[in-house]
């Protein structure tokens, strides 16, 4: 079975269009990763950490550390991979060693280009990938939604459409309306390669008003969703999201409260796939 995947992950990284990290007017490249090496390698494990045994939000798939579920393409991205087995569900997900904290009078930039496989919207019932961001001091103790939470892309049950939401504050309620939190959505036209990007600018005021700071969510270089530190109206909730040690995690889930459970019709592997060229920071 191993070498039948890493055959086919070889075929089909002949496809992936791989890229340097863009270079951004103004801003410095703080860290990156392009997906280099061999077809079936894991993920640098000097940048990223390969997370299992975590369930949340009634997802039911559990994540691994096999190839299968996570792997190199060989042609310069990262592919995540759910797939259906005699046990259940099973799919990748990895949480990034780099932490940054965004500057007073600065603004960051967190970016990504994915894809996602091509199995249409009836056979995605359940499967929900993600590339988003949460706040380091859940690793030492603090709970969710205190920590903060960006996510910066997000898609359900194959839908043409994708999401930004923030999560902050107290569950349940809250200044972010935990646990739904405070999404926008985009229309997305196709499963093809788009780029995904948050600005955490702090640059108004120089940084001195947390109310005159900004999220902001974008698609292709376009706009989707504005969040302003007056509307979260907390600056000490405001800090966990803009002022904080924040992570970044990529992974597929599989089922849970917001997309809900698979199906009969439900189809893992290649066509259910999340695929990432790039992730990067800058900071101006």
């Amino acid at each position: 079975m191993r070498l039948h995947t890493l055959a086919l992950v070889s075929f089909l990284s002949a496809f992936v269009s791989a890229g340097a990290v863009p270079n951004k007017g103004g801003f410095r490249l703080m860290w990156s990763d392009t997906f280099q090496g061999n077809a079936g390698q894991g993920p640098d494990q000097g940048k990223w950490k390969i997370i299992t045994g975590i369930h949340t939000n009634n997802e039911v798939q559990d994540y691994t550390t096999s190839n299968q579920n996570i792997q190199i393409s060989g042609g310069g991205s990262i592919q995540f991979i759910p797939l259906k087995t005699a046990k259940g569900w099973t799919s990748g997900r990895i949480e990034s060693k780099y932490t940054f904290t965004p500057q007073a009078g600065k603004a960051t930039v967190i970016e990504g280009k994915i894809r996602f496989g091509d199995n249409p919207a009836a056979n995605k019932q359940g499967i929900w990938p993600a590339f988003w961001l949460l706040g380091d001091v859940i690793h030492q103790g603090t709970p969710w939604p205190r920590c903060g939470e960006l996510d910066i892309m997000e898609s359900i049950n194959g839908a043409p459409q994708g999401y930004g939401t923030i999560h902050c504050g107290s569950n349940p309620g809250g200044p972010c309306n935990e646990p739904i939190g405070l999404p926008s959505s985009t229309p997305l036209t196709d499963n093809g390669w788009h780029t995904w990007t948050l600005k955490i600018d702090r640059s108004a005021a120089g940084g001195k008003d947390f109310r005159q700071e900004a999220l902001q969510w974008s698609i292709d270089g376009k706009v989707f969703k504005t969040l302003t530190g007056a509307q979260i109206g907390d600056q000490a909730i405001w800090a966990t999201l803009a002022h904080s040690p924040l992570f970044m995690i990529l992974n597929v889930a599989v089922g849970g409260d917001w997309p809900g459970a698979p199906n009969g019709n439900t189809l893992g592997s290649w066509g259910s796939m999340m695929e990432v060229e790039y992730v990067a920071v800058y900071s101006n």
